[in-house]
């Protein structure tokens, strides 16, 4: 085993606390006082130092040497005989050889040792010390003694001081002594002359030189003492017994009264020997050290202790140790974990170990045979195991009807913090842990040992879940326990999973119900919460789908708004006065598409499919149902196939055709007039009917009773009958407005009327076809007019426009303004604007009325008819009218002319009144 090398200027690193109540420079008369305590054990004098005093503190050791304090640096410790044993919590024990340097040594009897401890933390300057001085009494000294410490070896050799006792001693005169000085040390060290080493080839040095290289000589009243670090370059590694020792040979020549005498002396410590199994540890040293001996020998006395301090037997049995001599060698035996020893945790490559340590002390008093001199053989040895693994275990306790991960980790240390849990989504100390719901909990033992347990629900945020059964759930629960080693705060992980499977799926829900125009979808969440992929018909719900369908929701459910007429919706049939749609909704789960949930949501809207209007232009919309799936509605037609929709979508195909075209039949009946026409797949060629290729036919009929008109719609039922016709009604609206300016931005509204004009200031109208998309419709102004009354055939009146163009006897020409796209007008040819300058009627020169209407007769026009009249456009062929100057009075308007037919329609628009004011504003 490995001596330790101690150093005394140490750092205790450890949880700081509070040194208020020390008094600097206090001197401790006592044996305990303060957190110190110290005592004389055999040759040494120990000094205990409790962790609660030194521990976040830096410690400096002086000895104190009379009016003197040196700083025993780690190699001036092991030159004069001082060690310092500290645990990792700041337990610290100082030795302090009685022969060393700086004791007060009264002939070899009493010994008067003096130390300072200065205890600093951030700098120097913040210093509390304290001044240690025992007196030892020590008598019992062998012949030779030999101390074995942590970081030096020390051989010390009685001295005759007789001429009987001298018999056989060399002598030598000594010339020069100068060399003989320790530095501060007692005047007994000078009487060395000098040292020859034998490694084994001898090496001289004088007494300087020697403690240059580290090395301490000094004599004593009656001893010779010479001391040695280990490891230097004149001691030697030997094997005597199988145990490796460090061997130190030297002879001494010091001057005495009867001249220079030279003495031998050898020291020889154990630095292995150990063996460990799980149970005890076994320490041997040689039974001979044959460095020490020479010849038959006998054991006077043998003593085994615990941190310098002798044990009785009784102590050794209480506490399981033995002591035993055998053939070649003294065993010392210690079970593991003793309690004079401590347990110390490590995590090298992150994996949990452990050492124990413990330091046993051995002393043996050899005699021997031939010459009758005793050996007094001390050793203080700390023995630590080698890392032992001990993975930690988890032992899973989770109860699955508590929905509770449960689990216990251990076994640790005492000085095993947990720190902290990583789960998968973050990582939480332990006080986070508790303030979130996850129970964390600390089991210390009297062992001192301690175990840790985590309870985390099913339901919490940071475990996984699964479903590898439709019904079943998976929960996992990945944990990584991170730790930290007190006190130098090492950090090392251990790793849990835990999972538990239930069959506690509640699967989500599906319900719905429908207005006049729309489905209404709640779907509630089950146990996974909105886990799943909703699917509307055939398309899965998106973003940008939820917002067309007004999705919203909360943490229970979400709703959805779906027109009857989405694309996500199919038509099934077609009554007299509905269609019947249906919405299907699927939820899926998104790994692999089962299917958590289903509604089939069918019902009746209201719709009317064609539409009857005086004119005689019929309108009919043709509707894709399901039992025709491959029906392209673009390809319908009337019974003359080049009538084909206006317009057509995946969905609708929408007609609109004249009564007397598109190949109509009419038949007289005795109260009314039926027009018909059949919208379907017209072809030459025979038509072949299987399931995947069915026949569309549907008939349009148009009901003209006395003088009314109505709309008719039809009945779809697939393959067993034709649609049959119902009665309906519509119509187109068109407005015409008055403009505050020739932006035609701004519009006078209804309670803006009488609008205030100056005379000649224009008048800017517009006339619009309201609320159709249809690109095939053009509006034409065919004529418009102003009266002097509401009335719009009252008298007086004055053309504007006359057959679509202005009126060209009008000084005031009328102006056409054009319509372009832009942000508000997306069909132009749906609109129409014109100006005319604000007029007044007059007689001889009076005015009849300071206010005005304007009226006019606009035409809808079909832009793919190629006739003449009105809808060949606005102002095509202009035609000269002649008409009398405003300010005369027509007594009776021109009739207009009418030009409809099945490519147009006609509407009547007033506006007014028009207020005239006489001055004109200034410019």
């Amino acid at each position: 085993m490995q001596r330790l090398q101690n150093i005394l200027l140490w750092n205790l690193m450890a949880a700081v606390i509070v040194l208020g109540q020390a008094k600097p420079n206090e001197e401790l008369k006592l044996q305990s006082s303060n957190g110190m305590k110290s005592d004389c054990v055999g040759n040494l004098m120990r000094l205990s130092l409790d962790k609660a005093l030194a521990v976040g503190n830096q410690l400096e050791v002086e000895a104190i040497n009379g009016s003197q304090h040196i700083v025993l640096t780690p190699s001036l410790a092991a030159q004069c005989g001082y060690s310092m044993e500290s645990d990792p919590w700041g337990n610290t024990r100082i030795y302090t050889s009685l022969m060393g340097c700086y004791v007060d040594n009264n002939e070899d009897k009493t010994f008067n040792v003096g130390l300072r401890l200065r205890l600093y933390r951030l700098s120097k300057s913040d210093i509390v010390s304290h001044d240690v001085k025992q007196t030892c009494s020590y008598s019992r000294w062998a012949s030779r003694e030999i101390l074995c410490d942590r970081n030096y070896m020390e051989v010390s050799n009685y001295m005759a001081t007789s001429e009987a006792e001298a018999k056989g001693q060399q002598t030598q005169d000594i010339k020069d002594d100068t060399l003989n000085i320790i530095p501060d040390a007692s005047a007994a060290a000078n009487d060395i002359w000098k040292i020859t080493f034998y490694t084994p080839e001898p090496v001289s040095m004088v007494l300087r030189e020697a403690q240059q290289a580290g090395y301490g000589a000094m004599t004593t009243s009656n001893r010779l003492v010479v001391r040695s670090p280990y490891t230097t370059a004149e001691t030697t590694s030997e094997n005597v017994a199988g145990i490796p020792m460090e061997v130190l040979r030297v002879s001494t020549y010091y001057k005495s009264r009867r001249g220079l005498n030279i003495m031998n002396l050898a020291a020889a410590c154990p630095t292995g020997g150990v063996l460990f199994t799980d149970e005890v540890i076994s320490w041997h040293i040689p039974r001979r050290v044959t460095p020490l001996l020479d010849g038959s020998f006998k054991i006077v006395e043998m003593h085994m202790g615990i941190n310098g301090q002798r044990l009785e037997k009784s102590q050794m049995a209480a506490r399981g140790y033995t002591l035993s001599v055998r053939d070649f060698h003294i065993v010392i035996e210690i079970p593991m974990g003793s309690p004079d020893g401590y347990y110390k945790s490590h995590a090298p490559d992150n994996q949990y170990h452990i050492t124990y340590s413990v330091e046993p002390m051995l002393e043996v008093l050899w005699k021997a045979d031939k010459t009758q001199d005793d050996i007094r053989y001390k050793v203080l040895f700390p023995i630590t195991t080698p890392l032992t693994p001990l993975p930690p275990e988890d032992k899973d306790n989770t109860v699955l009807e508590d929905r509770m991960f449960s689990v216990n980790l251990g076994t640790f240390l005492y000085d095993v913090v947990l720190r902290n849990i990583t789960f998968f989504t973050e990582i939480l100390t332990v006080e986070e842990c508790n303030a979130r719901g996850f129970t964390v909990r600390e089991y210390s033992f009297p062992n001192r040992t301690k175990r840790f347990s985590v309870e985390v629900p099913f339901d919490a945020d940071v475990v996984m879940k699964s479903n590898p059964e439709l019904l079943v759930t998976v929960y996992d629960l990945p944990l990584v326990f991170g730790f930290i080693i007190l006190p130098d705060e090492t950090q090392f992980t251990h790793p849990v999973n835990l999972q538990a499977s239930l069959r506690d799926v509640v699967l989500p829900s599906l319900t719905g119900t429908c207005d006049q125009s729309r489905f209404y979808i709640i779907a509630k969440y089950g146990s996974r919460g909105p886990n799943f992929r909703t699917m509307v018909g055939s398309r899965q719900l998106t973003p940008e789908t939820a917002e067309v369908y007004s999705m919203q929701g909360n943490d229970t459910h979400f709703h959805l708004v779906v027109p009857y007429t989405a694309e996500d919706s199919v038509f099934e049939t077609i009554t007299s006065d509905s269609v019947r749609a249906r919405l299907d909704i699927l939820l899926l789960a998104p790994n692999n598409n089962w299917v958590l949930g289903d509604l089939y949501l069918t019902c009746n809207f209201p719709l009317m499919t064609t539409n009857c209007y005086p004119n005689g232009t019929i309108t009919a919309l043709a509707v894709k149902v399901e039992s025709v799936p491959n029906l392209v509605l673009s390809s319908l037609t009337l019974k003359d196939k080049s009538c084909k929709p206006l317009f057509s979508n995946d969905r609708f195909a929408y007609f609109s055709f004249n009564a007397d075209s598109c190949g109509t039949t009419r038949t007289f009946f005795d109260h009314y007039m039926l027009y018909e026409n059949v919208i379907g797949l017209h072809s030459n060629k025979p038509m072949h009917y299987s399931p995947f290729n069915r026949g569309y036919r549907q008939t349009v009929s148009c009901f003209y009773v006395v003088n009314e008109t109505q709309t008719v719609t039809f009945s779809y039922k697939p393959r067993s009958s034709e649609p049959a016709a119902e009665i309906g009604s519509g119509q187109l609206i068109v407005q015409m407005r008055l403009a505050q300016d020739s932006s035609y931005e701004l519009f006078y509204q209804a309670e803006d009327y009488p609008v205030v004009k100056y005379l000649r200031q224009p008048l800017y109208f517009e006339v619009a076809l309201m609320q159709s998309t249809d690109p095939q419709l053009e509006l034409i102004l065919e004529n418009c007019w102003a009266t002097l009354h509401e009335h719009r055939t009252s008298l007086p009146s004055w053309d504007i426009i006359v057959d679509t163009c202005e009126n060209g006897d009008d000084r005031h020409v009328t102006i056409f303004h054009p319509v372009v796209n832009d942000a508000r007008v997306t069909m132009p040819s749906h609109i129409k604007r014109f100006s005319v300058k604000m007029f007044t009627f007059t007689r001889d020169e009076e005015v009849l009325k300071d206010e005005l209407y304007v009226h006019c007769d606009a035409v809808i026009c079909d832009v793919n008819s190629h006739i003449e009249g009105t809808c060949r456009g606005q102002c095509v062929h202009p035609t000269d009218v002649t008409k009398s100057e405003p300010q005369e009075i027509k007594g009776t308007k021109r009739d207009r002319r009418s030009t409809a037919s099945s490519h147009s329609h006609h509407k009547q628009l007033s506006s007014g009144p028009i207020i005239l004011l006489n001055t004109q504003p200034s410019e």
